[in-house]
């Protein structure tokens, strides 16, 4: 079964619960924990790419090298922010084109004016929603593989209220989108409108860590209707708080015997990352 078609099933049955990835080590690391899907976070790729925030700064390029490599990694389906498809609809139909031939099985458009900003960032703007709606049918238009999911995501709720934002996702679906995606609803009365004004989409949620959107579970989220639940950037803030753990234990004390405890072992690690199948590949041509 293609990838694409193994999230479709997951979306039209018991729902998709994707963690975020920010290079190929952690999406191993989620699909070894036996998540059924990866999400790559354009926060998280920018930050591990660049050193930089999620402001625009990744190009087209930049990030379909990062999704292909990450896709490439996992043997699940791999979701894939594309930011505002970097232009136009002519710009669009060709991030639909890369992001199929480098192995995605879906991304997500956003609404925003480029350069655009993390979704839970302050200041965001948005372009009128005639150009997000043609936008979107660009992108399905523009699809080779019709079990390739196109999620729209409006971020107008921060930058003009709910019922605009609404409004936009409902545009989006009459593009043709596969899951709409209302970026940073701020109270449980707006994710539960949200839902309701959409009972028969496939919908979206977004939950993140000191975000502006009330945390939920997975399960909870399913109830309400939303079928493709991200956790994005986690596995990102979890890495960044132990790195700081270990390298000031470094710096204090010079050595990091006192915390192995708080590390995977060499050979865990090198099994992750797939030594034991590279090595046979090698003895096998000697």
């Amino acid at each position: 079964m293609t990838k694409t078609r193994r999230l479709r099933e997951l979306l039209d049955g018991p729902g998709v619960l994707a963690p975020g990835a920010f290079d190929a080590v952690s999406a191993k690391v989620i699909e070894a924990v036996g998540f059924e899907a990866v999400y790559m976070t354009g926060f998280g790729a920018s930050a591990s790419v660049l050193g930089l925030p999620d402001y625009g700064l990744m190009s087209l390029a930049e990030m379909v090298q990062r999704a292909g490599t990450i896709a490439r990694a996992v043997s699940v389906p791999l979701i894939a922010d594309a930011d505002t498809g970097y232009g136009n609809p002519l710009n669009v139909f060709r991030t639909i084109r890369e992001y199929e031939a480098a192995g995605i099985a879906a991304l997500h458009l956003e609404d925003q004016v480029f350069p655009k900003r993390c979704g839970h960032m302050a200041g965001k703007e948005v372009i009128p929603a005639n150009e997000f709606a043609s936008k979107v049918e660009a992108a399905v238009r523009a699809r080779t593989n019709p079990d390739f999911v196109i999620i729209a995501r409006t971020d107008a709720r921060a930058a003009i209220g709910l019922d605009e934002a609404i409004q936009r996702g409902h545009l989006a679906r009459e593009a043709g989108a596969d899951v709409i995606f209302i970026e940073a609803p701020q109270s449980v009365a707006e994710i539960q409108q949200i839902a309701q004004e959409f009972p028969n989409v496939p919908l979206m949620a977004n939950m993140v860590e000191y975000g502006k959107t009330p945390m939920f579970s997975f399960a909870e989220l399913y109830e309400m209707g939303y079928r493709l639940v991200i956790f994005p950037v986690s596995n990102l803030f979890a890495a960044t708080h132990s790195m700081f753990r270990v390298m000031r234990e470094l710096q204090e004390k010079g050595t990091t015997q006192g915390i192995l405890d708080e590390m995977v072992k060499f050979t865990e690690f090198t099994d992750l990352i797939g030594l034991p199948e590279w090595q046979a590949i090698e003895q096998k041509f000697k």
